[in-house]
């Protein structure tokens, strides 16, 4: 009699599930980049403009979907802090490390060629797109070690809450105090749920909708209303349920947005942010301080900052190399962190609100920067030396 087949695991599931919607992210990208130069750019520009009820179509894109986005992350976030693969220090040092080297290099390198106003844009090249990345090393198969996915799947979760603690303590202005604490209210509301034990999602999403109203209106971006109800939805240990994730409103709530957010929240995004008119660009704008700072910081200012950061805690004993990988592979993933497609487009917005030249220049060095990293990325890890158990034959 055959044997069932075993259940994959959250992270198997995880990793599949961002690998896909990467290379959908890709294709999304792309269209909105031939679009934007095509005879079809005025048009594009206009719907992208155009209001729908109290927001335009790009603010109820960037406010509102990327709500869900930053929801999700911040469920993937706790669930690998409490019960998962940042569940205890020793798992959280090495990618922890590298992800610190990974934000504080490209905010120098940034820094290096920006001065004055363009300054405020250091946040832009510091944050990795797991999806792209992930969609990139799924390309590769089983040419890149186990332990190096799981290495970069927790390096960029480290740097998703990285950027939303950026976007909070930096990209912030112009509170509303009574907004504030109606929000605060809410939070409290969300809370007591959580300790009285509440197990039903509906609530959660109901007073969610409300917080993240009230987020909207008081001056912090609307998105970290995600992270904040992300954070409240209860969490049930494998202990307590280790054969029924789905007695776990956190498992239940990921799991049903992975499909949505992956593959139209941030697909979406993408196409609606992505379209940059390069025709119609100062010839300048692509040599400018804030297209280098950007496209240099992912490419150089990533794989030095993830890679010495790496190399440094290995060295010193802090972290272990990753299993069955060595330097070339290691390096290859910190080009690959270097991709920083929709977090780095997302700051972009925040950091140069009605600024459309200079948004223009950091979007042409996010995807210049990315596509070189992402293309050095993979050339690298596909030529490296391969000698772990399940490596193709040469």
């Amino acid at each position: 009699m055959a044997k069932p087949h075993a259940r994959p695991s959250a992270l198997r599931r995880f990793l599949e599930g961002q690998s896909s919607a990467g290379l959908v992210l890709m294709g999304a990208a792309a269209l909105a980049l031939a679009v934007a130069n095509s005879p079809l750019g005025p048009a594009y520009e206009a719907a992208r403009h155009a209001y729908l009820g109290p927001l335009s179509l790009e603010h109820w894109v960037n406010d509102g979907l990327m709500a869900v986005f930053f929801l999700l992350v911040g469920l993937e976030i706790k669930r690998e802090a409490l019960d998962g693969g940042l569940s205890t220090w020793p798992r959280r040092a090495l990618p922890g490390i590298a992800a610190a080297g990974g934000m504080a290099v490209p905010a120098l390198v940034y820094l290096a060629f920006n001065r004055g106003g363009t300054a405020h844009g250091w946040a832009i090249p510091a944050a990795t797109d797991i999806a792209f990345a992930l969609g990139v090393i799924s390309l590769l198969g089983n040419r890149v070690p186990a332990s190096l996915r799981v290495f970069l799947a927790a390096l960029a979760i480290i740097d998703d809450l990285g950027a939303v603690a950026i976007i909070a303590l930096f990209y912030t202005a112009g509170l509303s105090l009574p907004d504030l604490l109606g929000a605060a209210a809410v939070t409290a509301a969300l809370v007591g749920l959580n300790r009285a034990g509440v197990l039903r999602l509906a609530p959660y999403l109901l007073l969610g909708a409300a917080l993240w109203v009230l987020v909207l209106r008081s001056g912090i971006h609307a998105t970290l209303a995600g992270v904040v109800l992300a954070m409240t939805v209860p969490l049930r240990h494998r202990a307590a349920a280790p054969d029924d994730e789905a007695a776990s409103p956190l498992h239940r709530l990921e799991h049903g947005l992975l499909i949505p957010v992956g593959f139209l929240v941030v697909p979406v995004f993408g196409f609606v942010n992505a379209g940059v008119p390069v025709l119609g660009l100062p010839a300048g704008a692509l040599t400018a301080p804030v297209t280098l700072g950007v496209g240099l910081g992912l490419l150089l200012g990533k794989a030095v900052g993830v890679f010495g950061a790496a190399t440094l805690a290995i060295r010193l004993g802090l972290a272990d190399m990753p299993a069955y990988a060595g330097r070339v592979q290691l390096l290859g993933v910190a080009l690959l962190c270097g991709i920083g497609f929709t977090m780095s487009l997302f700051i972009t917005l925040l950091a140069f609100p009605g600024e459309p030249l200079l948004q223009a220049e950091a979007k042409i060095g996010i995807l210049a920067g990315s596509l070189v990293s992402g293309l050095l990325g993979y050339a690298l890890l596909r030529t490296a030396p391969q000698d772990w158990p399940g490596t193709p034959s040469r």
